[in-house]
């Protein structure tokens, strides 16, 4: 049987990102200002995958409104491994450049781990590397990926209350499940990992007083999944392109069903919007909810990355 609640209140990640991108831009102005240092974000893109491209580019260009350099480094998608870790070593000496990003996917013949572990640590404004990995683990400073740094941001500023409370991470990814499972531990939650393996998914899912599905299959959180007024965050990003899926998400809503028409798509999240909105308390929208966050994220790693060299020169 569904539960019926009200409408949920939308977790809005444009107007967090919106906030989060300001406060990068006033700190590349003071770090310009008292030291004559431009933040420097160098993005090294190998092989042309039409996804890859349009996140590229709206990273180097929220950089630059962001105050900061920013290059795309364009390689070949027949770039060999050794190509690649050379760039990687190029960026890694110049003392402009101050956050480091390879693009994710690489191409086949590129071992993603070697490239990851080949970034100075210092520079890795993505959190992947493991000393920033031990470094989250351990408590220690050092960056933290992205999306689930951007997560506890949205959370905090809406004013949503974390300890004590059970949070349910669907996903369990180096990039958001893991980091974000810590990042929940540290403000106090009592925190659970699910993944492909867990007995009962949607009982155990439904335990949650936060619930953040990063499980990256369309829809596949449903309202049986989800606690009466939780908070629920929808990290995944999906293309519908059939007008049938469209209407089983969005029902006959008139926006969705001409963005269809029109752009030959829209996008949906890892949670089922109609079900999820008989059920949660808050509510992440796709798009608008994590996707603008992990940009914002990323430039202030890159703030953060320079200010931590302006500390450190002997100058």
């Amino acid at each position: 049987m569904t539960i019926e609640t009200e409408t949920p209140r939308l977790l809005s990640g444009t107007v967090t990102a919106r906030e989060i991108r300001g406060e990068v831009a006033a700190g590349c102005a003071a770090l310009k200002e008292r030291h004559g240092i431009v933040p420097g974000l160098s993005v090294v893109l190998v092989g042309e995958d039409p996804a890859s491209q349009i996140y590229v580019r709206n990273k180097a260009k929220a950089a630059g409104k962001a105050g900061m350099n920013s290059q795309i480094i364009r390689m070949p998608a027949e770039s060999t491994e050794a190509e690649v870790l050379e760039t990687v070593a190029r960026l890694n000496a110049d003392t402009q450049v101050h956050g480091i990003l390879v693009q994710l996917p690489l191409p086949s013949g590129v071992n993603t781990q070697h490239v990851t572990d080949a970034i100075d640590p210092a520079k890795d404004v993505d959190g992947f590397h493991p000393v920033n990995v031990g470094r989250l683990l351990s408590g220690a400073p050092g960056f933290v990926a992205c999306t689930p740094r951007g997560i506890i941001e949205l959370l905090k500023r809406h004013e949503i209350p974390l300890s004590g409370k059970h949070a349910v991470v669907i996903g369990r990814s180096n990039i958001v499940g893991k980091p974000m499972a810590v990042l929940l531990l540290r403000e106090h939650c009592t925190v659970t990992v699910c993944h492909s393996r867990t007995v009962d998914l949607p009982r155990v899912a439904a335990q949650g007083d936060l619930l953040i599905a990063a499980v990256g299959r369309l829809a596949m959180v449903t309202a049986e999944f989800i606690k009466p007024g939780a908070v629920v965050v929808d990290v995944g990003i999906h293309r519908v392109t059939d007008e049938a899926t469209c209407r089983n998400l969005f029902g006959d809503d008139p926006s969705r069903l001409n963005q269809l028409r029109e752009k030959g798509s829209t996008l949906a999240g890892d949670v089922h919007p109609l079900e999820a909105r008989t059920r949660a308390g808050w509510l992440t929208p796709v798009p608008g909810g994590v996707g603008p966050l992990t940009i914002a994220l990323l430039l202030r790693n890159t703030l953060e990355a320079a200010q931590r060299s302006a500390s450190s020169d002997p100058a």
